[in-house]
C-alpha cells in the first residue's frame, strides 16, 4: 500500500471516527489530514486534497476550531488562513462529557417514576454506567493535563 493510500485511508477512517461521535464525516475527514499535515494548511489546499469545495472546508474548519481541534491563523495583509490541528481531543471528550451529565440529570429525574423492580434496576444500572464513564474520562484528562507532551507531540 502506498503512502498516499494510507494517508487517504487514515483520513478516510478519522472521518468515520468523527461521524459515529455526531460531527460531519467532512468535518471529521478534515480533522484527518490536519493530524497528519507537516505545516499549517490552507483552506484551498486542505479542499484540493480532499476533492471538497471551499466552502465545505471552511464549514468543517469553523467546527473543529469551534471543538478545539483545530486553530486558524489570520495571515497578516491578507484574506488567506492557515489551519493546523491542535491536540485538543481533551475538548471534544469534555463536550462528550458534558452531555453524559445532562443525561444523567434526566435519568435521576425519572428515578421518582419508578418504584422497586425492574425498571428500578435498569435505570440504576444506566446511571452507574454513565456515571462511571465520566469519571473515568476525568481521571483521563486530569492525568493527560499532568504529564507533560511527549517527542512530537502537537501544540495545545
Amino acid at each position: 500500500m502506498t503512502s498516499a493510500t494510507r494517508r487517504r485511508a487514515f483520513v478516510t477512517s478519522v472521518g468515520d471516527l468523527l461521524a459515529s461521535w455526531n460531527l460531519p464525516h467532512v468535518t471529521g475527514r478534515v480533522y484527518g489530514l490536519l493530524l497528519v499535515t507537516e505545516e499549517p494548511a490552507s483552506l484551498d489546499a486542505i479542499a484540493a486534497e480532499l476533492e471538497l469545495s471551499k466552502g465545505a472546508v471552511s464549514t468543517a474548519v469553523r467546527q473543529l476550531n469551534a471543538w478545539g481541534l483545530a486553530r486558524v491563523m489570520p495571515q497578516p495583509g491578507s484574506r488567506r488562513l492557515l489551519i493546523e490541528a491542535t491536540a485538543g481531543i481533551e475538548a471534544l471528550l469534555e463536550a462528550s462529557h458534558a452531555r453524559a451529565r445532562s443525561l444523567i440529570a434526566a435519568l435521576r429525574d425519572g428515578e421518582g417514576l419508578v418504584g422497586p423492580g425492574p425498571a428500578q434496576d435498569r435505570l440504576h444500572d444506566v446511571i452507574t454506567l454513565f456515571t462511571s464513564y465520566v469519571g473515568v474520562g476525568d481521571q483521563m484528562l486530569g492525568m493527560s493535563r499532568r504529564q507533560p507532551p511527549g517527542p512530537g507531540a502537537g501544540s495545545r
